[in-house]
């Protein structure tokens, strides 16, 4: 598709009136690039390979021509009993949530035509079991989740006619590769493939080559880069908090997302700052469900201005016109920083990342630049310096390592093995 022959407007895509009108409520004017590029190739059935900047507007991407595809079939024919039309993965809770409300969202004048569930940890299955009863058009999905009810009859997949893969590379380093494994063999050979990914390590190129067929190949990764300013600070690690909480004072931003390594620095910065007399909530791994999610909706109301969090905020999601976010600690992978600071300076809006740099951290913050080509100054807050040399006292910090979801506490009843190999290249 040329650049001249891309849509400028939502109808030009030939979407449903109440698709229409909702976007209209949403003030969603002009599609963004990765919409205009990717919606009219999705219409017509074709498998797509897209990967795009956080913030890109990929959701509704996918979502409205699911739910005109879904609209266009008569009804009568949708999936019944435990069916699925169309299933989307993804890799944490909080995107679960966040996709499976986009698509409801979408889907407000359709009279309630279009059921769409979310499916993932954390939170009682009984209640999701029940909202599958009778099927559904869509299922938002967590992998490890989805096997829970495969497993307890709950659902069957052998209806699905698209699949969405959201953040395949994120999936894939969480460990989810044999979980993709068993869901892939249930799914038709006959569907829509979607796969979209941030990154494309090796891993997520193999599994192209086995799910896709002649797919539509999008790259956008580079296109609102601007709009996000990066800004490195050293000092002395022992100096990281009170130059947080300095900046915090200073600045009085309207709201801020602050990186930390770990489940208990969350807990413990926290506390340092509420000496100091900021106000701040945590949002990790170790907090139940219910309390995440009310966290999460607090801050995106902007009812919370100061949120500590691990890298389960990284990946996916929207927080609408986040101005700073801020890594007090740095993050295991150079990929994950990238996601971290598109938490702010999305679809269009400038935003602020800084990063606080303590000497521990230097070489590690050099690999996350090379690789991914940046050089970024470092810059001193009067008071707050850093030293020449590393003090004798601080040693090289332990990085954690992220534990996936759906693995740990509980045993999933193992289904029957499955004889496919989701990494094998498709005969010639």
């Amino acid at each position: 598709m040329t650049q001249a022959s891309l849509a400028t407007t939502f109808a030009e895509f030939g979407l449903h009136t109440p698709l229409l009108a909702r976007l209209a409520e949403l003030q969603y004017i002009q599609p963004t690039p990765v919409q205009a590029h990717t919606i009219p190739s999705i219409l017509s059935g074709q498998d797509l390979l897209a990967g795009a900047n956080t913030g890109s507007g990929k959701t509704a991407a996918f979502a409205l021509p699911i739910l005109q595809q879904l609209m266009d079939r008569n009804r009568t024919s949708s999936p019944k009993g435990n069916l699925v039309s169309a299933l989307v993965l993804v890799p944490t809770r909080e995107l679960a949530k966040q996709v499976a409300d986009s698509f409801k969202s979408y889907a407000v004048h359709l009279n309630g035509d279009i059921k769409v569930v979310a499916a993932f940890g954390g939170v009682s299955v009984n209640t999701q079991m029940l909202a599958l009863r009778g099927g559904a058009d869509v299922v938002v999905a967590t992998p490890g989740r989805l096997l829970d009810l495969i497993s307890s009859n709950a659902v069957k997949l052998s209806a699905v006619s698209t699949l969405v893969l959201d953040e395949a590379d994120r999936m894939l380093s969480l460990g989810f590769t044999e979980e993709l494994a068993q869901l892939i063999a249930l799914l038709p050979k006959k569907k829509q493939t979607l796969l979209f990914s941030a990154t494309f390590p090796e891993e997520v190129r193999q599994l192209t080559q086995t799910l896709l067929n002649n797919p539509l190949e999008v790259q956008l990764q580079s296109a609102e880069a601007s709009t996000l300013v990066q800004r490195v600070m050293t000092v002395n690690r022992e100096k990281k908090t009170a130059l947080l909480a300095h900046l915090l004072q200073q600045h009085q931003w309207r709201q801020v997302l602050i990186f930390v390594s770990a489940k208990n620095g969350c807990n413990h910065l926290a506390q340092k700052l509420a000496k100091r007399g900021i106000s701040a909530e945590v949002f990790h791994g170790d907090k139940a469900q219910g309390a995440r999610s009310r966290v999460l909706e607090s801050f995106k109301a902007g009812e919370i201005q100061v949120l500590i969090a691990t890298d389960i905020a990284a990946r996916g999601l929207d927080i609408e016109k986040l101005p700073v976010v801020i890594n007090f600690d740095l993050p295991r992978s150079p990929a994950d920083y990238m996601h971290r600071i598109g938490r702010s300076g999305r679809a269009g809006e400038v935003g602020l990342a800084l990063t606080l740099l303590s000497h521990d951290e230097y070489h590690h913050f050099s690999v996350i630049e090379k690789k991914n080509k940046i050089r970024l100054e470092r810059e001193q807050v009067n008071g707050f310096e850093a030293d020449d040399i590393m003090p004798d006292n601080v040693l090289e910090q332990p990085k954690p390592v992220a534990k996936p979801e759906g693995m740990g506490k509980k045993k999933r009843k193992k289904l029957p093995p499955v004889n496919v190999d989701i990494w094998a290249k498709k005969p010639e």
